[in-house]
């Protein structure tokens, strides 16, 4: 196996029990993986929410059940937290501090995240929260980045999951300020679904701004798409603010957090 195998490796060694927190991206996805071939007491928890697309969890239940993992479904809450409702800067933070607050309560031992060390170097609240709650991050302490983690994905014959595109919570698609409603994020989701069923684009996000909702692609949309997804936003009463190119992370202003 690789170097950055054999250091994860070694890491997880130091844990006799761990929860691995999995969203059902190939960051967890991996880890998860990893651990539970690895070590004998390992649970996997995930997190159904509005915020959580269905193919998401779709993914993690498939893997569940072909790796044998004792997988946790729970409920995180977050749409019951006021603060993570109104959407402000630091909203990823109160989305992690009831995601593992309900992982801690419905599983034992230390909780692990997916995070890896490209992800330090990026604003994200959610690592204050994991602070808080004693989160391990193993992939930072084995010191494996991103592309790293994608490389042990494909070494353990997970090629399924190893080229998936970056899949941040629905919730990133709304305009810091603009309150979490779970209609709109259902609607974004249909949205980046049309769009990816006519268009070759790896990046695809569907913007809830204050002008309207916005089309991201990372190659450029044709008319006819434009014009579908317009009809489309038309027949559910939204404005159609245009297509534009792919910017990761457009929908987060800098402003004031709670």
């Amino acid at each position: 196996m690789s170097d950055a195998y054999q250091r994860l490796s070694n890491v997880l060694s130091q844990f006799p029990r761990l929860t691995i927190a999995v969203s059902g991206g190939v960051d967890s996805l991996t880890l998860a993986t990893i651990a539970a071939r690895q070590l004998k007491d390992t649970t996997i928890a995930h997190a159904i929410s509005p915020a959580v697309p269905d193919e998401a969890t779709d993914r993690v239940r498939a893997f569940a059940s072909s790796e044998g993992w004792d997988l946790r479904v729970i409920n995180a809450r977050e749409f019951s937290d006021p603060n993570y409702l109104k959407n402000p800067t630091n909203r990823c933070y109160f989305c992690k501090s009831n995601l593992y607050s309900r992982i801690a309560e419905s599983c034992s031992g230390p909780i692990a995240s997916g995070t890896n060390t490209d992800d330090l170097g990026e604003y994200r609240p959610g690592l204050i929260a994991a602070k808080e709650q004693d989160v391990v991050h193993p992939y930072v302490m084995a010191d494996i980045s991103k592309r790293e983690l994608r490389d042990l994905a494909s070494g353990l014959g997970l090629s399924g999951i190893a080229a998936l595109p970056a899949q941040p919570c629905l919730a990133s698609r709304i305009e810091t300020g603009i309150a979490i409603d779970a209609a709109d994020l259902a609607f974004v989701h249909a949205v980046e679904k049309l769009a990816t069923e006519r268009l070759s684009s790896t990046d695809i996000r569907c913007r809830v701004t204050k002008t309207g909702i916005r089309l991201e692609t990372n190659a450029p949309a044709d008319s006819d798409t434009i014009a579908h997804i317009n009809a489309f936003c038309q027949a559910h009463d939204r404005v159609f603010d245009g297509a534009y190119p792919y910017r990761r992370g457009s929908a987060f202003l800098q402003g004031e957090a709670v």
